[in-house]
């Protein structure tokens, strides 16, 4: 059974997701103290966790880099904010979705059955390698190595690399990228996307290999 922490102050949001939850037979854990939210993760050790960003002392963006200096369980978002910036801080503090309040439960039930098949059906997967102008992208544990370097990629990283490794010379569009990272479109800011591939070019830059993925401006993204 998969383990859901949810990070919530609102009581009654709590309650309401949890019983939705609880009705897919997933494990939720609740968190009540919210000093020590890192702490409780260290001991539940969940599949995913759902994360407010305003709580009652250090925020959601705090705990979540805490949370991703330990492990890269998958992180959603949950807030009532709504600016674009938000959304971008979120996914560079390292969460891995963003759903806004008011939201449906039914979407929030699928992006969850989605992060967990998607998270750990590739765990699952025996150790494959692809390679490309000596770049490595271990399958089996979402790292990227060149010439002895390596860079442990988030989950949104992964994907983005991985998809674009099994095509290359071959243009992958935006719309091909999102829907690999959530499945359904409209449920993603065009800006998240983007903060995910920058954040990768950075990454395989930082291992010596620059221009790795090229803009194809109109179309989306290519590795020749």
């Amino acid at each position: 059974m998969y383990k859901i922490m949810m990070v919530e102050d609102d009581e009654k949001i709590r309650r309401i997701v949890s019983d939705v939850l609880h009705k897919w037979k997933y494990d939720v854990i609740e968190v009540t103290n919210f000093d020590q939210v890192l702490t409780e993760f260290e001991q539940v050790q969940p599949h995913l966790v759902l994360l407010d960003i305003n709580l009652p002392t250090l925020d959601g963006f705090y705990w979540c880099q805490q949370i991703r200096s330990v492990s890269k369980v998958p992180i959603i978002f949950l807030s009532s904010r709504n600016e674009n910036m938000d959304i971008i801080m979120a996914i560079n503090m390292g969460g891995d979705d963003f759903v806004q309040k008011p939201f449906d439960l039914d979407i929030l039930v699928a992006k969850v059955k989605a992060l967990l098949r998607r998270n750990y059906s590739y765990r699952d997967e025996e150790s494959v390698q692809l390679i490309h102008r000596g770049l490595k992208l271990n399958i089996s544990n979402s790292v990227a190595e060149y010439k002895g370097q390596s860079a442990e990629l988030s989950r949104n990283e992964f994907i983005i690399l991985q998809l674009m490794m099994r095509k290359i010379g071959k243009i992958v569009s935006r719309d091909d990228l999102m829907q690999a990272l959530w499945n359904e479109e409209q449920f993603v800011d065009d800006n998240t996307l983007t903060v995910n591939v920058n954040r990768l070019r950075r990454k395989v830059a930082s291992l010596g290999l620059n221009d790795f993925i090229v803009t194809r401006k109109g179309m989306g993204y290519i590795i020749e």
